[in-house]
């Protein structure tokens, strides 16, 4: 069986255990160790759904090889500067797909993607790396999502749309076919997008409409 580490023990870290011990009642290949967050976020041993916390980042320096790992840090911009932290450190990345998921044979992965309970993927979809796709989303034909993309609960995503690096989308959202959202972009929860969307923005609203905007390399800070 493959050691996992979970990265965050917020709602999301334990949603993720639910998608290991879901994958688990089917075939048994998976030991979840417990997780990993830094010392002012939860102390070493403390349990989180029977799991402990193990410590943070010197904990994976030390247990690299033995692991693999995923990030369940639901903002992109987090998640994206947690994996940096341990691409640096050489760990391994694992995909984790709920048993409930329905993805065709036309569906490619990156490493690290996270995919819950309800989710469709239809047809030539690109699923770039460290991608997390929330409770019930349906995603269409033709979609690119690249690296660090976030679908929140819900989301449904037509055909031919691509989002670029690090976009977020809030629960409920819809979007339109045919749409780019570019690099680190926000939309809000129940949007409809109707329209192309410019990078580092936020979007909200029913047609969605820019209502931030934000400077290059905010993700960063």
């Amino acid at each position: 069986m493959k050691k996992i580490a979970i990265i965050g023990a917020g709602g999301f870290g334990r949603e993720v255990l639910d998608v290991i011990d879901a994958c688990n009642q089917v075939e048994k290949r998976y030991e979840p160790l417990g997780f990993i967050v830094d010392t002012q976020f939860g102390t070493p041993g403390t349990l989180v759904n029977e799991k402990p916390i193990l410590g943070g980042f010197d904990w994976l320096v030390e247990n690299r090889n033995d692991v693999y790992i995923t990030c369940a840090v639901g903002p992109s911009h987090l998640r994206y500067q947690l994996i940096q932290r341990a691409i640096k450190i050489k760990c391994r990345f694992i995909n984790l797909i709920h048993p409930s998921a329905l993805l065709t044979r036309w569906v490619s992965l990156g490493e690290g993607v996270v995919i819950t309970a309800g989710c469709i993927l239809t047809n030539q979809i690109q699923i770039g790396n460290h991608v997390h796709v929330n409770l019930d989303c349906t995603i269409g034909h033709d979609v690119v999502l690249d690296d660090f993309v976030t679908l929140s609960p819900g989301v449904h995503v037509s055909g031919n749309v691509t989002m670029g690096t690090g976009c977020y989308v809030g629960t409920g959202a819809n979007i339109l076919e045919k749409i780019r959202i570019n690099d680190w972009s926000v939309v809000g929860a129940g949007s409809v997008v109707l329209g192309d969307i410019p990078a580092n923005t936020t979007v909200v609203g029913v047609p969605g409409k820019v209502v931030k905007e934000r400077e290059p390399g905010w993700h960063l800070k």
